[in-house]
């Protein structure tokens, strides 16, 4: 099981859903203005902060810590631990659980400092051992 699934209940995105929700805009509103559906595509985009943004680009809550749970499992060095949860507070990353060893850890804060919207890892609710 991984990450998104043990933590969220969710299935990884496919490829092709990612363009989805830009596309649709788009071609739905075709009554309406031509720059109304652009302002208000761009100002939604604008609005979101980096650590709301959802897995396909929607507004999330926990968009930071599914995002990190979906880079966790696309690495084959940390995608079976099942042993950590990740969650977030504001833009910190907080994982929480137990470890094998510091090596492993590492590799998780360093992952997740990789993800667009993280200003920190939090790590002192892991155990090593």
């Amino acid at each position: 099981m991984g990450w998104l699934q043990r933590l969220f209940g969710l299935e990884k995105p496919h490829q092709e859903e990612a363009p989805a929700p830009q596309s649709a805009p788009q071609s739905a509103p075709q009554s309406a203005p031509a720059q109304a559906p652009a302002t208000k595509s761009a100002t939604t985009t604008q609005t979101i902060p980096a650590e709301r943004v959802g897995l396909n680009g929607e507004y999330d809550q926990s968009g930071l810590a599914k995002r990190v749970a979906l880079a966790f499992d696309q690495n084959p060095e940390v995608a079976d631990i099942e042993t950590v949860y990740v969650a977030q507070l504001g833009g910190t990353v907080v994982l929480k659980g137990k470890v094998s060893s510091q090596e492993v850890l590492n590799k998780l804060v360093n992952i997740a400092r990789g993800v667009n919207g993280a200003s920190g890892v939090e790590t002192n609710q892991v155990t090593i051992g």
